[in-house]
């Protein structure tokens, strides 16, 4: 297991968005954020108290936490020799990054001379089966959306909780890093052999109780030529009872995709729900979910209400305002 408290490793992150592993954590796990590190030239601040590494140790830090998911998920050799240091003063690593830990050769030896532990999050550890498309019993939901990193793990994590808080039986089922860090299991679906994709969502969420909801973490989007894969062996393994379309409004372009303009969220309604009633000819798409960190408050229930009221659907933001009324829609169903 890994252990906790941890030093939230911001590295060199150009924005908040790119420190998202991060800052999911000090969200919805405060209690494992002792602080952060970060070096020159980081643009990225998740609200917990900058410390050096000495200063968090000092404070019960016992694992180094890359927070960051930069593209292409690269260890730069900057990053390299703050977790070369970590490791000398005895902090174990976690990473969730393409670029795995124990493939670092500087690492793994500094590693193993200090009897520390590197915890590589996105390797399988399971042999998942192929998709077999049989319909599961349990209920299940999934965020869909139109960029990457628009809100649909907080989406499921906020599901959950209203959930528990109501006494329904809810499962959030991590399929990222982060989700994985936060919850300490899951599927790195990103890093499943293609073939098998759909079969480890399927493996992911089994048989249940009949009220039970099995609330997936949507990951890429449809529209996202860079990582649309992900999000069809979702689809088609989750074999969601419900969709919700997650938003975030005020971005200029597809992350890391300066040529794609997002799509509306009609686009993505017309796009998805099809493809969701392959699996499951049940499926509906039962509300929307908008980030709307970057809008003040007014700003934002405006929005809300012009997309709810175009949608015919709620739309609300769940980590600010509640998800209570999408979990009433669920409960509709």
């Amino acid at each position: 297991m890994i252990k906790t408290p941890y030093l939230l490793f911001l590295g060199d992150a150009p924005d908040d968005l790119a420190a998202k592993v991060a800052q999911g954590i000090k969200d919805w796990r405060p209690e494992y954020a002792v602080g952060q590190f970060r070096m020159a030239g980081c643009g990225a601040d998740v609200g917990v108290p900058d410390m050096t590494l000495q200063e968090a140790r000092d404070a019960g830090a016992q694992t180094l936490v890359i927070g960051v998911a930069n593209r292409g998920g690269v260890i730069s050799a900057a990053w390299k020799e703050v977790l070369i240091e970590a490791l000398r003063m005895g902090y174990d690593l976690a990473s969730g990054l393409h670029n795995l830990l124990r493939d670092e050769a500087e690492l793994v030896a500094v590693a193993e001379a200090e009897g520390r532990q590197m915890f590589d999050v996105r390797i399988p550890t399971v042999q998942y089966p192929i998709a077999n498309g049989k319909k599961r019993s349990g209920k299940r939901v999934l965020a869909v959306g139109t960029d990457c990193s628009v809100g649909k793990m907080y989406t499921g994590l906020a599901l959950d909780a209203e959930m528990r808080k109501r006494g329904m039986k809810s499962s959030f089922r991590a399929t990222g890093q982060t989700g994985i860090l936060i919850t300490g299991e899951g599927v790195p679906l990103d890093a499943v052999v293609a073939d098998f994709m759909a079969g480890a969502v399927e493996w992911l969420t089994p048989d249940n109780d009949a009220d039970h909801w099995d609330i997936i973490e949507g990951q890429g989007s449809l529209f996202h030529v860079s990582y649309s894969g992900v999000t069809m062996a979702l689809i088609h393994g989750g074999q969601p009872d419900a969709l919700i379309l997650s938003h975030e409004p005020t971005r200029a372009h597809m992350r890391g995709l300066p040529d794609y303009q997002l799509p509306s969220l009609e686009a993505v309604r017309d796009m998805a729900l099809p493809l969701a009633r392959i699996a499951n000819p049940a499926c509906e798409v039962i509300g929307i979910s908008v980030n709307t960190k970057a809008m003040g408050e007014d700003e934002a229930k405006d929005y809300l209400a012009e997309v709810e009221a175009r949608m015919g659907l709620p739309a609300v933001d769940p980590f600010r305002h509640g998800a209570g009324r999408l979990v009433d829609a669920l409960a509709a169903l």
